[in-house]
């Protein structure tokens, strides 16, 4: 697929009739535990701002702009269309985001929201300059995958939060992304980060108290059917593991171009049985010469032979 290019038109910029349009990866597990840590925070008045550090095409972003209240800021930063620092990253950019420009993400997010987030283009390394520590209630860190970078995220991230801030960490666990797994848990055993959560892509932790957020997580998850979770220990600490396959996403933000969704195809009807067609004629009486061929194709040669002898011999004898 060609890279979309910075100058492009308006016609050739996405146009998403809805949240699933938005290309990306954001499950329903991780799309019901965004909204719930963001409503949780609301409902104990806990102020603070909004943070993505890798925004792709913006899927996440839209759903975390659409929780951001009236006195808030939210911060996304990503490379878009700037080259990577340094060789690898620039590698790892080329082949993994080749699509992946500034504008393609403003049209998407402008789709939904009526202005955009503040935008910081460059390494996830700078966001310190553009974010006051101490400040950030809820932050989601899906940038590099490389081991260096998102060790230094995390140690940004840690200061920008607030006392009872989240950071979500993508990728935790993903088979290519060992650089993510190595400074997650890391983290964890050397950086005083806590575990609250983790789904099948992402984790979720604090560097304040996980045990009044794990309690309202439990008595949340329990009554419902349709997300299964366990508890388990690591590091010695309580871990809430879930998945939310059956579940159904909560409301997403609506889009301007909702009216442009393609209708719902009807469901598929069995096809209808072609007429039979009729089978072959049946001679009531076969004709001798079928007997005949019949006899020659079936028969043994031996008692062909006899049958062939005696008829001779009774055409002979009738003869006479």
């Amino acid at each position: 697929m060609t890279a979309l290019t910075a100058d492009q038109s308006a016609e050739q910029l996405p146009r998403p009739a809805r949240l699933s349009d938005v290309k990306g990866w954001f499950l329903t597990a991780d799309q019901l535990l965004f909204d719930w840590f963001l409503a949780h925070q609301e409902q104990r008045s806990e102020s603070g701002d909004l943070l993505e550090l890798g925004a792709y095409m913006g899927k996440s972003a839209i759903f975390l702009g659409a929780r951001l209240r009236a006195d808030e800021r939210f911060t996304v930063c990503d490379l878009f269309d700037s080259p990577a620092e340094d060789a690898s990253n620039s590698k790892e950019m080329k082949r993994s985001y080749s699509t992946l420009t500034r504008r393609a993400f403003e049209a998407n997010y402008l789709a939904f929201h009526g202005e955009l987030p503040t935008i910081v283009q460059g390494l996830s390394s700078i966001v310190r300059n553009h974010v006051e520590d101490g400040t950030v209630r809820f932050a989601h860190i899906d940038a590099s995958h490389l081991y260096e970078h998102v060790h230094g995220d995390i140690l940004a991230v840690r200061e920008l939060l607030t006392e009872t801030g989240v950071v979500v960490m993508d990728d935790y666990r993903a088979e290519h992304c060992p650089g993510v797994a190595a400074a997650t848990w890391q983290a964890v055993a050397d950086e005083g980060l806590r575990p609250i959560c983790i789904t099948g892509t992402k984790f979720y932790g604090t560097w304040g108290d996980p045990e009044p957020l794990q309690k309202a997580l439990l008595e949340w998850l329990r009554p419902r059917k349709d997300i299964w979770h366990e508890v388990q220990y690591v590091h010695d600490a309580p871990l809430i593991r879930l998945s939310a396959k059956g579940a159904k996403e909560p409301a997403h933000p609506v889009s301007r171009y909702r009216d442009q969704a393609a209708p719902k195809r009807p469901a598929a009807q069995a096809p209808t049985a072609p007429p039979a067609r009729p089978g072959p004629r049946t001679e009531p009486h076969p004709r001798r010469g079928a007997l005949r061929t019949v006899a020659l194709n079936v028969l043994p040669p031996i008692i062909t032979k006899a049958i062939v002898a005696a008829r001779k011999k009774s055409r002979t004898s009738g003869r006479r």
